[in-house]
């Protein structure tokens, strides 16, 4: 398909300002947007999470898949009535979850839907029907590379980006996790570009910094964590060794339109009470 670099960015971004029109939510600061994954707020309903994102201030939301298909039972049979979820669910359903978005005042900018090798054709195709009744711009996937070949024609198709999220096991190749393994994806199509975990990444041993600086036309959205370094444990904001601060300063400084999504993951004892915190270090780095 013949589809530029600069395409990329319009598809991927251009609805990226339309998260200062809501109404009084505003979570960009100095240029730079900082909104959530919420799978922040796992440990509530998703009616609940929303109001969490309100009281904290977010006007940019990456919704996590957990919070909008049911739980998934253990063994074959649970899996099954997942995937029928997926497939039969009226549309309207997701529809009326985007307008819960609207009256909160928060853009939901990305649907988090993570293809992985079991999903069938079927499935894949139908999360971009869900991904646009939500009204999400892009898909963000924990996925693999074998599956992002087949993901590839259908993100196309839909004429939707899908971002490949990484962590950092470095020694399964077809996991995401080195730079080799999201170019191998990304030379698929120039509907596949990639959900950037600053974190995992670092952890892993790559600078996150550098790789913003060479690809950030194909980044769709930033995962905010403080991880150590050396694969080591999720740590409040401040407390790891990954370069957030760096990386804000350089969205700043350079004006690259990326949502930075702060996903909270390390323990802590009131989610409210630190995901605040982590905005607050955002908002002072950005100062």
């Amino acid at each position: 398909m013949n589809y530029s670099r600069r395409d990329f960015g319009k598809v991927a971004l251009s609805a990226l300002p339309a998260s200062l029109a809501w109404g009084r939510l505003n979570s960009e600061f100095n240029g730079v947007l900082i909104g959530v994954q919420s799978y922040s707020f796992r440990d509530r309903s998703l009616d609940d999470a929303i109001k969490a994102m309100q009281e904290i201030g977010f006007s940019e939301c990456e919704l996590y898949q957990g919070h909008v298909e049911p739980k998934e039972p253990r063994g074959e049979a649970g899996r099954n009535e997942l995937r029928r979820f997926r497939l039969t669910e009226p549309l309207e359903t997701f529809k009326k979850i985007r307008r819960k978005f609207d009256k909160a005042g928060i853009q939901l900018y990305a649907y988090n839907y993570s293809f992985r090798d079991d999903f069938t054709d079927d499935e894949i195709a139908r999360g971009f029907e869900i991904a646009k009744a939500l009204g999400a711009k892009v898909i963000t996937a924990s996925s693999t590379v074998t599956c992002a070949k087949r993901v590839a024609p259908f993100a196309e198709k839909a004429r939707m980006v899908v971002g490949m999220h990484g962590h950092d096991n470095t020694k399964d190749p077809n996991e995401f996790a080195k730079p080799e393994s999201f170019e191998t994806a990304m030379s698929l199509s120039h509907y596949i570009g990639v959900n950037l975990d600053i974190g995992h990444f670092f952890a892993a041993g790559y600078d996150p910094v550098e790789y913003i600086k060479q690809h950030h036309e194909r980044i769709v959205t930033l995962h905010l964590k403080d991880r150590k370094r050396d694969h080591g444990p999720n740590m409040p904001f401040g407390q790891g060794d990954t370069p957030i601060k760096q990386v804000l300063e350089l969205l700043k400084t350079e004006k690259y339109k990326i949502p930075a999504n702060i996903e909270y993951e390390y323990k802590g004892q009131d989610t409210v009470a630190e995901v605040r915190k982590c905005l607050e270090y955002c908002k002072s780095a950005l100062a």
